[in-house]
């Protein structure tokens, strides 16, 4: 069949489709449709948080004895000791989740081209804003509360398994809670994905999911070349690494930044952090203002690609 008599029948399903859908329904029946055919973005953290507890179990049971010494109070200074496997699960399922996220933006509009999809798709009453809204929301929404919910799970398992385990060693289970804090823990990481790994990093989440809506193949190519020769041209011309500069301040978070306390990718429950300073800080609405214009892109895109 000629696809362009297809995208046009299409075309002409949506005007004659019903217009009374409200629009935030669409939007979330749009994001359950981006979770049912993306099945990755949950299992992929899951199966890592099972297989991390799996670990942990083991490694449990063989330090009882360490960490026993390190609940006494004359060894209060190897309570860190306590704290490190609960970073470090956190830090494992952050970085799944953001590889996971990435690969999904790079996918998300040219997968749809590639199997022909968007034919079926461009005939529902959903226009190509909504789509690519709903694409969005994966990176900037979904996904760090996914991460939070699945990361918090995985250490309140951690402490009921680690208590049990210490408990069969004749040690009482209560005095293991308080270490480590789970619930500052928890706040800081709140924190850390909403703001940095959400709204932080959202130009790069933009700019994969434009360079997915027009690339035909290869997009990982197509998203790393242009910023590698932007600043090997600078380099040569300039000689200046000002753009490698600004690709680096934003992907560590903005830790050079002092315009708000405890921000950059800092995890560390005893740092204080200022929402305020952070929200109102220049560099976040640059990149905001950035993602929307790399957003608007990729919906003209989507509106004007045929299938590949």
């Amino acid at each position: 069949m000629n696809p362009d008599v297809v995208v046009e029948s299409a075309e002409t399903a949506r005007e004659m489709a019903p217009a009374h859908i409200p629009a935030s329904r669409l939007l979330y029946w749009s994001v359950r449709r981006e979770l049912w055919e993306n099945r990755s973005i949950y299992l992929a953290p899951l199966a890592v948080a099972a297989l991390f507890l799996f670990g942990f179990v083991i490694s449990t049971i063989r330090q009882a004895g360490r960490i026993r010494a390190a609940l006494e109070p004359v060894r209060l200074h190897d309570q860190k000791f306590l704290q490190e496997p609960y970073a470090f699960a956190a830090l494992l399922l952050m970085a799944t989740t953001f590889l996971v996220t990435l690969f999904y933006c790079l996918d998300a509009l040219n997968g749809e081209r590639r199997d022909r999809s968007i034919l079926f798709w461009k005939s529902l009453p959903v226009s190509d804003l909504t789509t690519v809204l709903s694409k969005a929301s994966i990176p900037l929404i979904i996904m760090p509360l996914l991460t939070f919910a699945i990361t918090v799970a995985t250490q309140c398992i951690m402490m009921v398994l680690s208590s049990m385990i210490v408990a069969g060693r004749g040690l009482d289970m209560g005095t293991l809670w308080p270490h480590p804090s789970l619930f500052r823990m928890s706040v800081m990481l709140f924190y850390h994905l909403f703001f940095i790994h959400g709204l932080w990093f959202a130009p790069f989440y933009g700019w994969l999911l434009l360079v997915s809506g027009w690339s035909r193949r290869a997009a990982i190519l197509w998203a790393t070349l242009p910023l590698l020769a932007i600043g090997a041209v600078e380099k040569l011309v300039f000689n200046s690494s000002h753009f490698a500069a600004m690709l680096t301040y934003r992907f560590s978070g903005g830790s050079q930044d002092d315009s708000f306390s405890g921000g950059g990718m800092s995890m560390d429950p005893g740092k204080m952090f200022d929402p305020v300073a952070f929200m109102s800080s220049p560099g976040l609405w640059i990149g905001l203002i950035a993602t929307a214009v790399f957003l608007a892109a990729a919906v003209r895109l989507r509106r004007n690609r045929q299938p590949n």
